[in-house]
């Protein structure tokens, strides 16, 4: 039997597999009026045509807790009753094709309005249909960039609040799976690492202070979500400050891996089920020696040092390759991006190949042969 198809078990949850698809952002919901942030007939199909593809769990985009958390104009949100109730359509659709629905709740901090990548990704003014974005200190992405607000302890409580209201509208909408994004130069990886955050406050400073934060939205999340299913936290394992990223930015500048790992073992005794490794985004024009599953060692010494569940992400495309990394136990599941979006009948024919059991839907047994 292949490893990639065997269930896992998280809490009292059963995934079908270890193919996995990874958060990826569509930049298509509405940006202005009454359905603002509300998924439409675009997310629907695209979701749950990976369902059909075979996929054990399907994780939304990384899905804004407030306006101000988007990362576009166009992005996903849930904080109105109109956006739950476009969202219980999605997570109806994948339970019925039978995979787990997951999402991720997001605030992009201060890397917050921008144009659509199609569009140029450039900052968006407020006069142009942006607004100012907030991070832990005020300290702009990049050129071109708005210095953000410095968020104040009140402001901070309020975006708290605002993951545990967006995970409380998320189980009402049928997920069983919340995934906390602390990854990739968003708000809360801004507050961890020590290149985006100088505050001097509680929030500020030391290792325990700058993953404060962190910590009190996972609090937030899990007093709302049940005992029964799991709690995710992306992370990125580095943010490539420290040499190994042909940068030229002083080493100890940034979050490392050895942080991550302490983190993480303080996000396990709060109740977070599976780490979510990727790495990156806290700041532009950061070079990353990309090659086929390269973050997938970030993975593996999380799951070895910490003894949590772990995905790996990033450059999986081959079906072998992806059971060399779950056998191995490099990682209990491997979330699929780019290649999901090229084809997303990947796990079937990836099972197919590896000898795992793949469940076709019957109006496409035809296929199953």
């Amino acid at each position: 039997m292949s490893a990639l198809f065997e269930p896992l078990v998280l809490r009292s949850l059963e995934i079908r597999n270890r193919v996995w698809m990874a958060p990826m952002c569509q930049y298509s919901a509405p940006a202005t009026g009454e359905h603002t942030g509300t998924p439409g007939n675009w997310h629907v199909t695209h979701l749950s045509t990976r369902a059909v593809g075979g996929a054990g769990l399907i994780m939304t985009e990384g899905t804004a807790v407030t306006a101000a958390g988007r990362i576009t104009p166009t992005d996903l949100g849930l904080w109105n009753d109109r956006q739950q109730k476009a969202f219980e359509r999605i997570a109806h659709s994948l339970r019925n094709l039978g995979s787990v629905p997951g999402i991720q709740l997001a605030h992009a901090g201060r890397k917050a309005s921008t144009a659509r990548p199609w569009d140029g990704g450039a900052p968006l003014a407020p006069e142009h249909g942006g607004w100012r974005p907030v991070g832990p200190s005020p300290l702009p992405h990049g050129a071109g960039h708005l210095e953000p607000n410095e968020l104040t302890i009140h402001e901070i409580h309020q975006v708290i609040e605002a993951f545990a209201q967006a995970a409380r509208r998320a189980l009402d909408a049928g997920f069983q799976v919340v995934e906390v994004h602390g990854a990739h130069g968003y708000l809360i990886h801004e507050f961890l690492s020590p290149f985006t955050n100088q505050r001097r406050d509680r929030y500020g400073g030391s290792f325990a202070h700058r993953i404060r934060f962190a910590l009190e939205v996972v609090d937030a999340v899990r007093s709302v979500w049940p005992d029964s299913l799991p709690v995710f936290f992306r992370a990125s394992a580095t943010d490539w400050l420290d040499g190994t990223g042909g940068t030229d930015v002083s080493a100890g500048s940034g979050w490392t891996i050895e942080d991550t790992v302490r983190l993480s073992g303080e996000l396990l005794v709060r109740g977070v089920d599976l780490l979510d490794i990727s790495s990156g985004g806290v700041a532009p024009g950061i070079g990353k020696p990309v090659a086929p599953g390269y973050q997938v060692p970030f993975a593996a010494t999380v799951r070895h040092r910490t003894g949590a569940p772990v995905s790996a992400v990033g450059l999986i495309t081959d079906p072998r390759q992806a059971e060399r990394i779950v056998a191995s136990g490099q990682a209990d599941a491997v979330m699929l991006g780019r290649e999901l979006l090229r084809n997303p009948y990947w796990p079937h024919q990836a099972a197919k190949e590896l000898g795992g059991r793949s469940d076709w839907p019957q109006p496409y047994g035809m296929a199953a042969v």
